[in-house]
């Protein structure tokens, strides 16, 4: 094959999308398979690296009907592209951050039990301190506090449960205990005596959702026992709960912080647990493996004081 003439390279920095192109070549095998990866025409990504060889003065890829490859010269060329492609999106990132600092917004999700009873408290702090910050808070149970943190969708999650989760990044926060809870015309609140394990498993009860860190407590603990719960209903929201357990007739296992309110008032008993440990705690947690900054990283220092 004949060999391809090149001008003289330029002292200008190469096109960084270009590049990032070259690279995709190498990782996929193909000019075409790196094409559909940018969602671009193999004609249009066949330019771009033609010009990317112009602009460098260097023949990157050995064309041929049967496909490209790299050359000698693209191989050192892709070693050291990669390094300066991934500066090159940090960049854009930071200075993107940079334009937007005067209209920032901070995403945050939080299982139903800290979004109701510890994020005002924690958001009116942060208002103190960033009062141009606008906060958007998504309530959900901790499975799907965990999941919108992993895809990116908030940028600090809460959560509570028996331990932290694997998929991503996590500090303790706060505690909450759970409780067995009843209405004054329950029998175990005439009664007073200790509810061992056996019998809130076979108990009519009203819970949250699987899914809900609540729920996961409760399950992992009547599990050290063998013990499994069938609730006679599953419910969404704490509120609707303690509505349900209103009229007497079931139990329910909620955080402390989410019926301090009403122990005080006497609308619910506490009944003591005989042989159950509930104890969880509530954890912040991000995707990446550095702390948190800006906005987020205050609001993580505002729970953690």
């Amino acid at each position: 094959m004949a060999k391809t003439s090149m001008s003289p390279p330029t002292s200008r920095l190469p096109d960084l999308e270009a590049l990032a192109l070259f690279i995709a070549v190498d990782e996929t095998g193909s000019v075409g398979a790196a094409a559909r990866r940018f969602a671009i025409s193999q004609p249009a990504a066949s330019q771009r690296l033609s010009a990317l060889e112009r602009h460098m003065g260097i023949v990157l890829l050995d064309r041929r009907t049967s496909g490209s490859t790299l050359t000698d010269a693209g191989r050192v060329v892709v070693g050291w592209a990669g390094d300066l492609v991934r500066s090159g999106a940090e960049f854009s990132k930071n200075v993107l951050t940079l334009s937007q600092a005067g209209q920032s917004r901070l995403q945050v999700a939080a299982s139903l039990t800290v979004a109701d009873y510890l994020m005002p408290m924690w958001l009116m702090k942060l208002n103190a301190v960033l009062p141009d910050v606008s906060v958007s808070l998504q309530p959900a149970n901790s499975e799907r506090v965990v999941a919108l943190v992993s895809a990116g969708d908030a940028e600090l999650g809460f959560v509570e449960g028996p331990a932290a989760p694997r998929e991503v990044h996590s500090i303790i926060v706060s505690h909450d205990d759970l409780v067995l809870v009843v209405a004054p015309t329950h029998p175990w609140a005439k009664s007073g005596a200790p509810v061992t394990a056996a019998k809130l498993a076979k108990a009519p009860v009203v819970l949250r959702e699987p899914g809900s860190g609540t729920r996961q407590v409760l399950d992992r603990a009547l599990d050290v026992h063998g013990l499994t719960i069938k609730p006679s209903m599953e419910l969404g929201s704490t509120t609707s709960i303690k509505e349900a357990i209103s009229a007497g007739h079931a139990a329910t296992v909620l955080g402390r912080l989410s019926v301090e309110a009403e122990l005080a008032a006497g609308t619910l008993v506490e009944v003591a647990l005989a042989d159950l440990e509930l104890s969880r705690d509530v954890r912040a947690i991000w995707a990446n493996g550095r702390t948190p900054s800006g906005p987020a990283g205050t609001l993580l220092a505002v729970c953690t004081r």
